[in-house]
């Protein structure tokens, strides 16, 4: 990840910049001075000034309240003014750059308005206390945020940086983008693939886990692909390199990830507006506590008011809202990537806290993808002579279904040699066999050739292979796709949600319906083209529901256009699925749709927690200020305990682990 985005400008939403980017913003510069928080070697020593005044506050309230010695005024104020100008100095600064530039609604003008009132008053500790914890404040919720940034750049950022290729007989160590396809590479154990490519070993384990969220060794054979991130596990393999370094799955995703950091939620939106709108009137509440009360008030106390104006503006900062929200939405993001789940942005995860609707895919998405034969029924032959019959023609097809019976065949037994083999389009494939002709399709074909095969067949919920040995029906061959091992699972997970599951599929409805039945899908819908799938979820949707489709590539590109939001399964071998869908289901798991929307609702919530209590501890705080009952040490605690309360609340989501969701 860049970083430039690791140190966005969105990461405070507005108005609560930490003072260092907030310096970088003004200076108009796109460098960031401060890459320690990028890669987690902050030191305190960095923060000398503000230690030192916090120092100096420290020993003058001991000295004042431990031993009852008071300074003299003039001293009291020199030494209050070294401390305030060690811990304020970068924030009277960026105020006075801002105020120059028309800006003079912010919490660093606030923060000097207040702190320069108190030293009008008197009250020169309490304006140095202001300022002091404001900056720690400061510090600590730019940590909070740098490490939230930090933990998705670890996740993601798994490329190595160096990588060995074969040349000329010799092996060469260089970067991974000098790298060009078609060269090949040699991958020990324990080293990180650096491209994407195709196992030229025999065969080689792999952990996935950086890719996928799967721990779950992934065994390779050669010829297969492999993928950027990976960890060999067991022995060294050789990859011949089939996309540049730039072009690899893995920096398509990290891309993704970075934009996704940048895309705001409604919340997110919501908060950068109202906290424009808010400070200014709090500007003006502030200056209206302190005179409008010469109107109503008898004895009146110019100085008196205007310590309970300042302790308004000093509760009033919206830090904790600006700084926590961003804060939970990375957290979120962050958290599904972990899982094999990546999010194309926070306004995402809204949209899963919304979700009435399931609608899936059948194939890719429910099932593998991959066709087995279920059962082999002959009719006046052997079954294994049907079988020898049939994966002769079949084997002159590249066809899914053919494939898969050629296969099961070679487990039996030798696949004989046809003949004459020609392929009627539409209908299956006629030859001669050990010199018998043989037909071997859907029942169309024999319906063409005037073939009489039992009634019943159009009844069986699977693919149909029917086999004719010289003019007379031999029986068929059953066809089905594999469901997946936690399919099943899954739907069960979206129901005790309260999420209701549709299925939608361009098969034939009795095997969907058979599907439907086996995973307990509520609704399922067959022989539909991609413009029909895109109809029914339109009426879905004229109907109030929120839908969330979940397909297996681009053929469902319509209908992830359609819906609320567009879920991909097995994002890793698909460019097209990357680019299409909302959300990308890493390991092809459909588990995952249901942790996905656990997903949005648990950082939903933690960041409407944070919201509620900063609201309701501000307001308190702000009555108790105007009334005179609150003073300017209790309104910093306030204000910086809630935003550190609200910062902790927003981490806890890198912290949840995920068994059970």
């Amino acid at each position: 990840m860049s970083k430039e985005c690791c140190h966005s400008n969105d990461v405070h939403s507005g108005s609560s910049q930490n003072i260092v980017a907030e310096r970088n913003k003004e200076n108009h510069s796109h460098s960031h001075d401060h890459d320690s928080h990028e890669t987690g070697e902050s030191s305190w020593l960095e923060h000398w000034n503000l230690l030192a005044a916090l120092l100096i506050l420290g020993v003058e309230l001991v000295l004042e309240y431990g031993f009852h010695l008071e300074l003299a005024p003039h001293w009291s104020f020199a030494v209050n003014g070294v401390a305030y100008l060690l811990a304020g100095w970068p924030v009277l600064e960026l105020a006075f750059r801002k105020v120059r530039r028309g800006d003079i609604f912010n919490e660093f003008v606030l923060m000097s308005v207040a702190t320069l009132g108190a030293f009008y008053i008197g009250e020169y500790s309490e304006g140095v206390a202001v300022m002091v914890f404001y900056s720690i404040g400061e510090w600590f919720q730019d940590e909070a945020v740098s490490k939230a940034k930090r933990s998705i750049k670890a996740l993601l950022d798994i490329r190595p940086d160096e990588v060995t290729v074969l040349r000329n007989g010799r092996e060469e160590v260089l970067s991974p983008s000098d790298v060009k396809a078609g060269e090949s590479i040699r991958v020990k154990p324990g080293e990180k693939v650096a491209l994407d490519g195709e196992l030229l070993s025999g065969s080689a384990s792999f952990n996935t886990a950086a890719l996928t969220g799967e721990s779950k060794p992934d065994t390779k054979y050669q010829g297969e692909p492999v993928l950027a991130g990976m960890i060999n596990l067991n022995t060294v393999s050789e990859i011949k390199v089939t996309a540049l370094f730039k072009d690899s799955k893995l920096s398509r995703i990290l891309e993704m990830v970075q934009d996704a950091t940048a895309r705001k939620s409604q919340t997110q939106l919501f908060i950068s507006r109202f906290a424009k709108v808010y400070t200014p009137i709090v500007f003006f509440l502030a200056l209206a506590v302190v005179l409008l009360p010469f109107l109503f008030v008898k004895e009146y106390d110019f100085n008196d008011w205007l310590y309970r104006g300042l302790v308004f503006l000093v509760i009033s900062c919206p830090c904790a809202l600006v700084v926590s929200i961003p804060l939970g939405y990375f957290g979120g993001i962050g958290l599904a990537s972990r899982n094999g789940i990546l999010f194309k942005g926070g306004n995402f995860l809204d949209v899963m806290t919304k979700i009435t609707t399931v609608v899936m895919d059948k194939t890719g998405t429910l099932t593998k993808g991959v066709f087995k034969v279920q059962q082999v029924v002959a009719s006046g032959i052997e079954e294994e002579e049907l079988l020898h019959y049939a994966a002769a023609l079949e084997r002159n097809s590249t066809h899914p279904v053919a494939k898969a019976i050629v296969e099961y065949a070679g487990e039996k037994g030798r696949v004989p040699d046809s003949s004459g083999t020609e392929e009627i389009a539409g209908h299956g494939l006629r030859g001669t066999v050990d010199g018998k002709e043989v037909l071997a399709g859907n029942p169309k074909l024999l319906n063409k050739f005037s073939i009489q095969y039992p009634s019943d067949l159009d009844l069986i919920p699977y693919t149909l292979v029917v086999v004719a040995i010289n003019g007379n029906y031999a029986g068929y061959i059953t066809i089905a796709d594999e469901l997946k091992e936690d399919a099943k699972a899954a739907v069960s997970s979206l129901h005790k949600q309260n999420i209701k599951t549709i299925m939608l599929s361009g098969d034939k409805q009795p095997v969907v319906d058979d599907v439907a039945r086996q995973l307990g899908i509520s609704n399922a819908y067959g022989n539909l083209l991609p413009e029909e799938k895109a109809a029914k979820v339109q009426e879905l949707k004229d109907r109030g529901e929120h839908i969330v489709f979940v397909g297996d590539g681009v053929n469902d590109a319509p209908v992830i256009a359609l819906a609320d939001a567009g879920i991909a399964m097995g994002g890793l071998g698909s460019d097209a699925t990357i680019e299409t869908a909302d959300v990308v289901i890493q390991n092809d798991q459909p588990s995952k749709i249901s942790s996905a929307i656990k997903i949005g609702k648990i950082t939903r919530s933690i960041v409407w927690q944070n919201i509620i209590v900063a609201m309701v501890v501000k307001l308190v705080v702000l009555g108790l200020g105007a009334g005179g009952v609150a003073n300017l040490w209790e309104a910093v605690i306030a204000d910086v305990g809630v935003a550190l309360l609200a910062i902790l609340n927003a981490v806890r989501i890198q912290k949840i682990r995920m068994r059970g969701l």
